[in-house]
């Protein structure tokens, strides 16, 4: 029997740009990840470029889980084929947060609430590869400033209208407003504003961009970016309309949350039957170690983003199963550079150089990642450039100091939250920096009491968790645009802009290579941020939970999962 294989003929025809990256494939000049990314942003379905990647990639050995990003492959996937149960309810211990518009998301806390009931355009899987969800496809321009959207037909919300394009209209003027204050109007600066959203029909949408962006797919799976009936008045816990496979029964902050499986979903599963499979989920808040505390003891199935202590304490856990993954998720030390002494670029360097972070991920994260330059551009992503790691220099941090007017060292205080490994993280900067002269006081709280004020302390570590493009995150945190959202250093740089604006633009991997090169040293010399180490993250959860998904974003995708229950 021939295997399949998809002609380049057929991939012109979907986009001219494809089969250029083909030939890329073939040659070895870009991995078999990097093509499925390029031919899925462009049109082609995921099953076309998973053919295409087979039969056009070197043959190479599979590279270990922990190493590509995705989980193994397990017994229980093999199981879910044919064995799939219905019913059962799944319990988790995560922190409940004061939710209002889901536009205003900081935290994937509280997207892990609204996404079991509301839903994206698109979903970026595990494997890193983005693919649409609500939408039934895309289209890019050639020149990648004209994407059309073509909705999913007979998609019900929870109050049984269905889903059309004006729903979506009025989702991007929700993002596109300055006063309800989204992190999307930053991520989406290529638009000028929601003049620049399309309605052709009742499920085709265009977006006619400003400038030219190969992440819109990605940006559409922005953990904010849940789609909103059109009739929506801005607080989603009153009001939980949406597409999503549960119904919203209960939120109480602070204390626990309850969802029952919807009756009428428009999905349904790999086996034919409706989903989803659970009848129940059930999220109870509690710090992190109550968290340990209640899973060893099974009190609760699952745990949000365990603490590489969590995981050195549960892995050996009979009944548990542990599934690891490769992120960009980070804690950033990062300065606003609109208050002294972080206005003076050789202050921030000084600090940056106090970092020894083989050290700093020994002490803080047990050695579970990899290590970083002062660049929010991780190994994870497709154009990512590997430079040297800087070396630990608290004599060259103190010389730079001293130029900076004090010769007799400086005293600041660091604040940060208490709950992914931050104060492991700022105890050992304090140590480390004394030697250059910084005199480092800790602020540290719990997490709301750090949310509530991140964006406006003047030093501070941040938890920033995966983004599956290089050209996604900083315009997120690092622009002019960002500004009053999520740049929380204040920090922009005309250059750093040019360069990101030529990536967001540039399909070629290599080409965009080569432009991240440029902004990661940018970001190294005159940037406003320190940055260790990469997260390695894992989810943990009963084994009778057949069908989980380890995501390095750290989303509950429940939909899918069911319970084995002997």
């Amino acid at each position: 029997m021939k295997k399949p294989r998809i002609s380049e003929k057929y991939m012109e025809k979907v986009h001219p740009a494809i089969p250029d990256a083909y030939q890329k494939l073939k040659q070895g000049r870009i991995s078999r990840r990097e093509f499925m990314r390029f031919a899925t942003l462009l049109g082609l379905s995921a099953g076309a470029a998973t053919i295409a990647a087979q039969c056009g990639a070197p043959a190479q050995p599979a590279a270990p889980a922990a190493q590509s990003g995705a989980a193994a492959p397990t017994e229980e996937a093999a199981a879910a084929s044919g064995a799939i149960k219905r019913g059962g309810t799944w319990t988790s211990s995560m922190q409940l947060q004061l939710l209002d518009h889901p536009a205003r998301l900081s935290w994937v806390e509280g997207a892990n609430i609204v996404r079991q009931f509301s839903e994206y355009l698109t979903e970026t899987g595990p494997d890193n590869i983005t693919r649409p969800y609500l939408l039934d496809r895309w289209e890019a321009s050639e020149d990648v400033k004209t994407w059309d959207l073509y909705l999913k037909q007979g998609i019900t919300f929870n109050n049984g209208d269905e889903l059309t394009a004006d729903d979506v209209i009025f989702t991007f003027g929700e993002w596109l407003n300055p006063d309800v204050g989204s992190s999307m109007l930053g991520l989406l600066s290529y638009l000028s504003g929601p003049q620049d959203v399309e309605k052709v029909d009742d499920y085709h949408i265009r977006l006619n961009l400003q400038t030219p962006n190969i992440g819109v797919p990605e940006h559409l799976f922005h953990y904010p970016a849940i789609v909103l009936h059109r009739n929506f008045e801005g607080d989603i816990i009153k009001q939980p309309v949406g597409t999503g496979a549960f119904l919203l029964e209960e939120y109480a902050e602070g204390e626990r949350a309850v969802f029952k499986r919807r009756e009428d979903y428009w999905r349904m599963g790999e086996d034919g039957s409706p989903l989803p499979y659970l009848d129940q989920l059930i999220y109870v808040s509690t710090d992190k170690d109550a968290g340990v505390a209640a899973l060893q003891s099974g009190q609760v199935n699952s745990l949000y983003d365990p603490r590489p202590s969590d995981f050195q304490a549960l892995k050996d856990v009979a009944g548990l199963t542990v599934r690891p993954v490769s992120t960009a998720q980070c804690l950033v030390l990062r300065m606003r550079v609109d208050v002294e002494p972080w206005t003076d670029v050789r202050v921030r360097n000084a600090l940056k150089m106090c970092q020894d972070r083989e050290k700093i991920l020994q002490l803080s994260y047990f050695g579970e990642g990899d290590l970083s330059i002062d660049a929010h551009v991780a190994p994870v992503h497709p154009a990512y450039c590997p430079k040297d790691i800087p070396a630990y220099d608290p004599e060259g941090a103190k010389a730079l100091l001293t130029e900076a007017g004090f010769p007799d060292g400086l005293k600041v205080t660091l604040a940060t939250k208490n709950d992914q490994q931050e104060p492991e993280l700022a105890q050992a900067l304090k140590e480390l920096a004394a030697p250059a002269g910084f005199d480092i006081q800790l602020d540290i709280t719990d997490p709301s009491g750090y949310w509530d004020r991140w964006t406006e302390v003047d030093l501070g570590i941040t938890s920033w968790t995966h983004r599956p493009l290089d050209t996604m995150v900083l315009p997120l945190a690092y622009i002019k645009e960002a500004i009053g959202a999520w740049n929380e250093t204040r920090w922009s740089d005309d250059e750093f802009e040019t360069l990101l604006r030529q990536a967001e633009g540039t399909l070629d991997v290599e080409a965009r290579r080569e432009l991240m090169c440029q902004i990661e040293d940018i970001m190294q010399e005159r940037g406003p941020i320190g940055n260790s180490f990469w997260k390695k993250i894992w989810n943990i959860t009963s084994s009778e939970f057949q069908n989980v998904q380890a995501h390095p974003t750290a989303y509950d995708l429940m939909y899918e999962v069911w319970k084995d229950e002997a």
